[in-house]
């Protein structure tokens, strides 16, 4: 039988770490010296590694030799495309239905799966979110919001979730920045949404599947009727408007 290469259990281990959501887009590898130590191999083994895993485009070389995870693992859902959807009003709700599929699922798979350390994560999400509020940024707000359910998908503990998830981070994250702003127009909504938020994080908590995922539906259920009710306000303000307006010219 032919023995593994030390390249290619290199190869083989930050694969895993990338998978498994250790190493993130983005992310700097560990100095060469320290890095070679963790994985147990010698530094020309993991310099061979590096580069079979530059080659596959899973890893990139900045500046001074530093290697980072790719920014963009899946080039397919980082497009132009995305940046037309996320801008556009009439996209929101398609939007919304792509997160009530996900994040349901995610939802329930996290309260059967979560361990003590997603637990942690989670909390700590939740109270960044809570702080980012007082923040008056809703792009600060929108970002904690976005990690919030990104935490939730990383406890479901399935790895193609996680990475469809972080590549519609952008979209995510934008959707959220608009649905704020409009929702926040209306001062209680907050509490609303904190509360919807804090149930979810406390079904996933005390391991509870099915109210996780009912959870995760009456959140995303809330937020698409209270927008569509905004826009028929909206509507109905303009036509009232335009009719003063025909009436004072008459």
């Amino acid at each position: 039988m032919n023995r593994e290469r030390v390249s290619d259990v290199v190869v083989r281990k930050i694969e895993q770490l990338i998978l498994e959501g250790a190493l993130k887009p983005g992310d700097r590898l560990p100095a060469e010296r320290k890095f070679a130590v963790q994985l147990g191999v010698s530094r020309p083994s993991l310099r061979e590694g590096l580069q079979i895993l530059s080659a596959r485009g899973l890893l990139t070389t900045q500046g001074r030799g530093a290697t980072e995870v790719a920014e963009s693992l899946n080039p397919a859902l980082e497009n132009p495309l995305l940046e037309l959807i996320s801008t556009s009003p009439d996209a929101q709700q398609d939007v919304l239905e792509l997160r009530h599929a996900i994040e349901s699922m995610a939802a329930y798979h996290a309260a059967a799966r979560r361990t003590e350390t997603d637990m942690e994560m989670l909390r700590a999400a939740y109270k960044r979110m809570i702080i980012s509020h007082g923040q008056d940024d809703a792009v600060i707000e929108a970002k904690a919001d976005a990690d919030f359910h990104l935490a939730v998908g990383e406890a479901s503990h399935n790895v193609v979730l996680v990475h469809v998830m972080r590549s519609l981070f952008s979209l995510l994250r934008r959707s959220i920045h608009y649905n704020l702003e409009n929702l926040y127009q209306r001062p209680d909504n907050f509490k609303h949404l904190r509360d919807q938020h804090y149930h979810l994080m406390n079904a996933i908590l005390v391991g509870d599947p099915q109210a996780a995922k009912t959870a995760s539906d009456n959140h995303i259920s809330y937020v698409e009727k209270t927008l569509q009710d905004m826009n028929i306000h909206r509507q109905r303000e303009a036509r009232a408007h335009r009719r003063v307006a025909g009436l004072a010219l008459s």
